[in-house]
Parts: structure tokens; sequence; C-alpha cells
């Protein structure tokens, strides 16, 4: 990969959130330690590890891993029903309700991690911060089902990742297809299909090089906690009416399936405080369309994306938002507005925009995305590594996830003078994922955006990406209908 440069601002103006110039105290709170944090991470790793071996008949050291977790909750509620949960599986004996205990007990120790990192990234960015409302459990969800995907779960965990084979993970098969119909319950059928598939296209377990321990344990984690009664629902807590200002686009891609999350600004029309939401959109997607061309397979679903990618304002009708700032989008409840610059919003909205805590099943460290905006600062590149200066502390900029359906780059991040991003932690520390720059093309100022090309582009690259996902949908359309006729 080519690389612009090493280019240095001279100035050391670098507001982050609200974080005012040579504001070195709140910078230094990006390499502080943070309290707990490690503790709480070792202690997710050990189950991680007793998990990964399977605790059908596990082994002394398996035995030693899960009284760490449950030491690590001896001080919470949790503490008597974590230690029997870890003695029974020590001792090759947990049934499905010491497993979930054990899921729980994980799942607590990475939302305090997540609490914790939460409450620095608002130390760093001066951000007033409102604790969701937790929506009441909903019941009737089929506890059949729920109990069928919970078996399932449990058997995997008995198995352990070093031992599965496709008897154990076929299992999910059927009950994904039973769940799929209820959309109560379409949550946690999303998260059994994805996790069975991944565990199928790794069988053998014992044949496996690299085992994705974290990622696999907390699938497995989630899902248990899903399967409880009520775990799922996730109702609109109220409605938005007033102005949306989008920030930038994050887009996730795997083979199968893509995701577009604008994060953005939203003024009420009420004048009460602006705060930070989000609106997603995501699809399934052949693996033949790659590039620009995921824009074609997103855009029919969210016309946010259109007013995102050109640079403009949506007005908002009592649209749908859950308690964390997630809007429920529906397009017969927005209009597009006025222009509106994303950094014109960073440097005058996102300052004072207050944002929501995540309800509890939903915190992890993985989760943490604080939009944040810096400007001024230096660059340092070390081989395909973009490192921002700032006055008191390095921030890592994570370029592997500018993702390639637009125009953003990381040579334009490497040669930027103003950055919009999401100041994320990753492998210990914290990382800036950019979603536009402010740079120099030939002698003049440009805004580049990832989500550009959302609503179109001429570029010539994003049209040919575009024309081949058109050619690759138009196919597979034909063959689906020809199968579909016979």
């Amino acid at each position: 990969m080519q690389w612009f440069p090493t280019t240095r601002a001279e100035s050391t103006d670098v507001p982050l959130g609200e974080a005012g110039a040579g504001d070195e105290e709140g910078l230094d709170a990006l390499t502080e330690p943070v309290d707990g944090l490690t503790e709480a991470l070792t202690a997710v790793d050990a189950f991680d590890r007793a998990l990964t071996g399977g605790l059908l008949c596990p082994r002394p050291a398996q035995a030693e891993d899960l009284i760490t977790l449950a030491d690590a909750v001896a001080a919470s509620p949790l503490a008597a029903r974590v230690a029997e949960a870890a003695e029974k599986a020590a001792a090759g004996a947990a049934s499905e309700d010491h497993f979930v205990t054990l899921a729980a007990a994980r799942t607590a120790l990475l939302g305090s991690a997540h609490d914790a990192l939460t409450a620095r990234t608002d130390e760093i960015t001066g951000r007033a911060r409102e604790e969701a409302t937790v929506p009441p459990a909903a019941g009737g969800q089929a506890p059949n089902l729920l109990a069928a995907a919970r078996s399932w779960l449990c058997d995997l965990a008995r198995t352990g990742w070093q031992g599965i084979d496709h008897d154990v993970v076929s299992g999910a098969a059927q009950i994904v297809s039973a769940m799929l119909p209820d959309p109560r319950l379409r949550r946690l059928a999303t998260l059994l299909d994805g996790f069975a598939a991944e565990l199928a296209a790794s069988c053998p377990g014992a044949a496996l090089e690299r085992i994705p321990v974290r990622r696999w344990a907390d699938l497995w984690a989630r899902g248990m906690l899903l399967t409880l009664p009520g775990a799922a629902a996730a109702p609109a807590a109220h409605t938005a009416t007033g102005r949306l200002l989008p920030l930038g686009v994050d887009v996730q891609e795997h083979a199968t399936a893509v995701q577009a999350q604008v994060h953005a600004v939203f003024e009420p029309a009420d004048g009460t405080a602006a705060r930070l939401v989000r609106a997603s959109v995501s699809v399934p997607k052949p693996d033949t369309v790659l590039g620009a061309g995921v824009w074609q397979l997103l855009r029919p679903h969210m016309t946010l994306l259109a007013a995102a990618g050109e640079g403009r304002s949506m007005d908002l009708t009592d649209m749908p938002v859950t308690a964390e700032g997630d809007l429920i989008w529906q397009d017969e409840h927005a209009r597009p507005g006025e222009p509106a610059d994303p950094f014109a919003t960073a440097r005058v909205a996102l300052p004072t925009a207050t944002t929501t805590s995540a309800v509890p099943l939903d915190r992890h460290p993985a989760r943490l995305a604080e939009p944040v905006f810096l400007e001024g600062y230096g660059i340092d590149r070390d081989g395909d590594t973009v490192t921002f200066t700032l006055p008191a502390y390095r921030l890592p900029v994570d370029t592997d996830r500018v993702p390639v359906a637009g125009p953003l780059t990381a040579q334009s991040v490497a040669a930027s003078s103003a950055c919009i991003g999401l100041l994320r932690w990753d492998a210990g520390r914290f990382r800036l994922q950019p979603l536009a720059v402010e740079t120099t093309v030939r002698r003049k100022p440009v805004a580049v955006h990832a989500g550009a090309w959302a609503g179109g582009t001429t570029d010539k690259a994003g049209t040919r990406a575009e024309k081949a996902a058109t050619d690759a949908v138009n196919v597979l359309r034909e063959r689906a209908g020809r199968l579909l006729r016979k």
C-alpha cells in the first residue's frame, strides 16, 4: 500500500469532543490505566479458555479458570450462584441453569469493562450521558423454542470449540427455521444462524490451527442470555420529531451481509438538548457484490443514506427511537431537509450533544463507538500504520475499518488536517475509526467521506462497481425466478 509523505501540522490545537487546546489532563486519560479493567478481562479470558476445551469432562486447568471467573464476581450479587455454577461445571455436572449463570457472570464482567471505558471516553470528550431506560420484559415468546436453543448452546459448551463437529453444529438448523417466522424471536434466530454457520465452516474443531476464542464465547454467552424470556425484547421507547444532522456512515461488510450505520446529531423540535443518535440498515448480499455495489442493496431501504451521501439534513416527524438512541428508520417519517455540512455539524453541534448509555445486555467493550472531531493534529506513519499526534498523546488510526465502498482511503486519512471519527477500544487501547476527513487535493481543501457514494456516484471506480452489482443482482433474480417457476 502506497502512502503520502509524512506531514505534521504546525498547530497543536486539538479539539476532541469538548477537550480544549492543550488539554493535557483530558488527553492523558487515553493512556492512563482503567481501574479493574485488566482484572475483569483476565477473568473473561480464563472462562473462555475453559469453554474452548469443553465442560463435559473438564481438566484441572479448566477448573482453575472457572474459579477465576467466580472470584472476579465474588463481591457482587451474583457471587453465590456463580460459585455454585463454577463448582458444578468444574466437576462436569453443570445444568442449563448453571451455564446461564456462567454466561451472565461473563456478560456482567464485560459490561463493567464497557462502563469503565465509557466513563473514560466521557471524561475525554466532556460529553453528558443519560442512563437508558430498560424496556419491560415481554412474555409469550415460544418457551419451547427458547428451551431448544438453550439446550443446543449447552451442548456446545460441553463439547467446546475444540470438539465441535457437524453433528453438534447441525442441531441449530431446525431451531432457527422454527424461530425465523416469529418477529419476536428473529434477533436470537439471526444470531444462532450466523453462529452455527461460522462453526460449521470451522469443523472439525480438533483440526483448527486458530480459534476465535473471544468472538465465539461472546456469541455463545449472548445467545444463552437471549434464550431467557423477554431478554430479546427491544421496543421503541418514544418517537423523535426534529432535525437530523448526519456526521458519517460506518459500513460493515461480510461475505453474505452488509450493514450501514449513520451516526448523527438530532436536534429536537421542542428545543431540548441535541443528542447523538444512530440509524442502521442491514441486508443480505451475494458474495459477488463488492465495493460500491453494496449501496444498491442498501439504498432502497433507507432514504437517510442518500441524504448522508449528499450532505443534507433530514426532517423527522414521529420517528420511532429506542432508549439507547437507535432510530427505527421508517421512510414515511422523514423527508430531506436543507444542506448540512457534516464538518460544520462536528464543529458546532457535536461538542454539546448528549448521548445515552447502552442497556445492560448490550454493554460490551466492542460496542464502544463514540463520535469525535479532531483537527490540527500531526501525522506519523510507520509502514501501514497511521497515528494522529496530539499534544499529550498519540492516537492510532484504524485504517483497516475504512470501507472500500467509498472514496475515503488510508492515503486521504494520512494527508488530512481534520477528521470526524469513532473513538473505539481495540486490542487494549483506544483507536480512531475515520468516517470523514478534510484534506488538500491539488492545493484545494476538500472533504472526503466514507459514505459519499451512498446516494450515487459519478466516480469511475464507483460507477463500475455499481454496474457490476446491477448485473450480478439481475442474474441472481433471474435464476431465482426460474427456480420458483420450476
